[in-house]
């Protein structure tokens, strides 16, 4: 405790790099991952190829894919982008699977009678599809949060600085009091982004709260004939697309 009181502005410094490394790849996955997704969901031969790729990705180790990109991205060892690269492709590799859940989560019936109310794709899509997808979407998000901010900490070994500093230097001092630090700085970061996701995806999802925390499946027929009756078991967002004809 001594040793951390005395170190906590570098020790937070790292906390900040550490995750500033860890929440990019995230998001840029997340963006890469959702239109793969979607694209999959209405090809089956597509949706075969990209479970096998993202497997496939996720089985390359760590240290090598960080070692090898700089020669393919033109990079300085060092460079922190490389960092980024390589989270970001660990998730993808874990997102296009958990988006692709997440969409079919979504009722079929919903779907059609979203379109049956003059919704067009696009509409549909961000209004319907994406909002009802949430659920399962962050848990998705929860799993690659863990693993990013784990990942991250071997890019200590080739210099680029985060909380994995704590570990290299600690085993060539012989000190465990900093390799203990770094290990319950990395703990305490997973569990804050983990809490950050879970109120977003409460910020983001209220319907789920008005049904007592579970996830519904709107009623179709509500949903075509009756919207006002429907709205609380929908995203607040669903209505009828105002370019479609009546």
């Amino acid at each position: 405790m001594e040793w951390f009181l005395a170190n906590s502005g570098m020790v937070l410094g790292l906390a900040g790099q550490h995750m500033v490394l860890a929440i990019i790849p995230m998001i840029l996955g997340l963006l890469i991952s959702v239109p793969l997704a979607q694209l999959a969901r209405r090809n089956n031969v597509l949706r075969s190829v990209l479970a096998t790729a993202t497997s496939l990705l996720y089985t390359i180790p760590s240290l090598a894919l960080f070692i090898i990109l700089p020669t393919i991205l033109g990079t300085r060892i060092l460079d922190p982008l490389n960092v980024v690269v390589a989270l970001t492709i660990y998730a993808v590799a874990l997102l296009v699977r958990a988006a692709m859940d997440a969409f079919d989560s979504v009722d079929e019936d919903l779907r059609n009678a979203a379109v049956a109310m003059g919704f067009k794709p696009l509409a549909r899509f961000f209004q319907v599809d994406l909002p009802l997808s949430l659920p399962v979407m962050f848990a998705g998000l929860r799993v690659v949060s863990v693993s990013n901010i784990s990942l991250v900490s071997v890019a200590a070994l080739l210099g680029v600085g985060n909380l994995g500093v704590l570990f290299t230097d600690g085993l060539q001092r012989t000190f465990i009091t900093e390799v203990v630090v770094g290990i319950i700085a990395i703990l305490v970061l997973a569990l804050l982004m983990d809490a950050v996701l879970v109120v977003l995806e409460r910020l983001l999802t209220p319907w789920t709260r008005a049904a007592g925390g579970k996830s519904p499946r709107p009623d179709a027929n509500a949903l075509a004939t009756e919207p006002k009756a429907g709205a609380a078991t929908r995203p607040a967002g669903l209505r009828p697309d105002p370019g479609a004809s009546a």
